[in-house]
């Protein structure tokens, strides 16, 4: 039993919600890191979880990056180490065969905003903040922030934002394709709660699909992501979803899908 819990996960409706509550501003820490790691390893053996959402607990922080204080132990381990484990849970998250929703209840910095980057759609509180602030400590983002950035806004607004690590706000980031949603101040757990439990209603099979397309085909030429896509196509046509779902839309009636 753990004496500190600060990442907790609560599966409801086949949504599990992953919580980090290291308050007052949800550091992530060398214990919120290894208690991250056992949660998303539940996650990854729950078959009855069918969509992720990942948020922060208080009104004021998602996640507010490292702990700065804890950088000098650090350094005896070496930064490759400190950071592989969070990149390969972050890279679980990004692959993982659920849509990942981030409700981003409030300052996102650092590895916190990286965290968030690697989730599949981001829900913004109107209050929120963004920013790779690395830069203003003679450091850059180790956990995948350089290239997950470029890859979502662009390489010229995000070479602006690293450069200068200023932050960012609801409405800015929205306007430049960081987060899909911003929502009213407190909203953006129950909004993304919402959509969670949608999605986890829906074809598992296909939307599973459609993740590893988007993601794959970003790495490659388009003549063979578009015949990596006919590929998945076909796979699809052999799935109980598929039929499942044509039988429900001819019969006028929910589909009730089986991620199968």
């Amino acid at each position: 039993m753990m004496s500190n819990k600060v990442v907790e996960l609560v599966v409801t409706e086949g949504v599990g919600v992953v919580t980090i509550n290291n308050q007052p501003v949800n550091a992530l820490t060398l214990e919120v890191r290894g208690q991250l790691k056992e949660v998303l390893q539940e996650v990854k053996e729950n078959s009855e979880i069918r969509a992720i959402v990942i948020t922060g607990a208080g009104p004021k922080c998602f996640v507010a990056g490292a702990d700065i204080k804890d950088f000098p132990n650090q350094f005896e381990v070496g930064p490759r180490e400190n950071a592989t484990i969070y990149k390969e849970m972050f890279s679980y998250l990004e692959n993982a065969p659920q849509p990942v929703i981030c409700a981003l209840n409030g300052l996102a910095l650092g590895g916190g905003l990286e965290l968030a980057l690697s989730c599949d759609l981001r829900i913004a509180d109107e209050k929120a903040k963004f920013g790779l602030t690395e830069v203003n400590l003679g450091l850059i983002p180790g956990l995948g922030g350089t290239q997950r950035l470029a890859r979502l806004v662009g390489p010229a607004k995000a070479k602006e934002l690293l450069f200068t690590g200023r932050m960012v706000r609801a409405e800015e980031a929205l306007s430049i394709g960081l987060v899909n949603q911003v929502v009213a101040a407190g909203e953006s757990l129950n909004e993304a709660l919402t959509l969670a439990k949608k999605l986890a209603k829906g074809a598992g099979v296909a939307m599973s699909s459609t993740k590893q397309l988007v993601n794959r085909g970003l790495e490659l030429e388009l003549a063979d992501a578009l015949e990596m896509e006919m590929k998945y196509v076909e796979k699809i046509f052999t799935t109980d979803d598929l039929r499942e779902g044509l039988d429900a839309f001819i019969n006028k009636r929910e589909a009730v899908f089986k991620n199968q």
